[in-house]
């Protein structure tokens, strides 16, 4: 059973940092895609940014870019999410998936909550 458990959210000032993790189990990490997710309330859901288990590549949103930071710890089968000088705009719930490819996320944590306080 693959399960993916967000952690790390909450409510932070605006140019604060918060660091989310997700941890991951029941699947082959060398053989899934993973990434971030984020959803505001009243707004449709937003890609924050992705890393590759394997090489360690990372990529992430022009919305977010040279702000927020994807990485992975494979020996803990976690991957982060470093996000800084954190905006009111940024507050959102913020979920990690997983799958077979970035247009195949069949899986999906729970969700974390953030918020940026002005």
């Amino acid at each position: 059973q693959v399960q993916l458990v967000e952690s790390g959210g909450g409510l932070v000032q605006a140019g604060g940092s918060l660091r989310l993790s997700c941890a991951a189990s029941g699947l082959t990490f060398s053989e899934h895609a993973m990434a971030w997710f984020r959803q505001a309330p009243g707004k449709e859901r937003e890609f924050v940014g992705t890393i590759n288990w394997s090489s360690g590549r990372s990529f992430t949103a022009a919305s977010v870019k040279d702000r927020f930071t994807c990485s992975s710890d494979n020996a803990k089968n976690t991957v982060y999410l470093e996000m800084n000088n954190l905006k009111v705009e940024d507050t959102a719930v913020y979920y990690c998936a997983a799958g077979q490819s970035l247009s195949a996320l069949n899986y999906w944590g729970q969700g974390t909550q953030v918020t940026v306080s002005s």
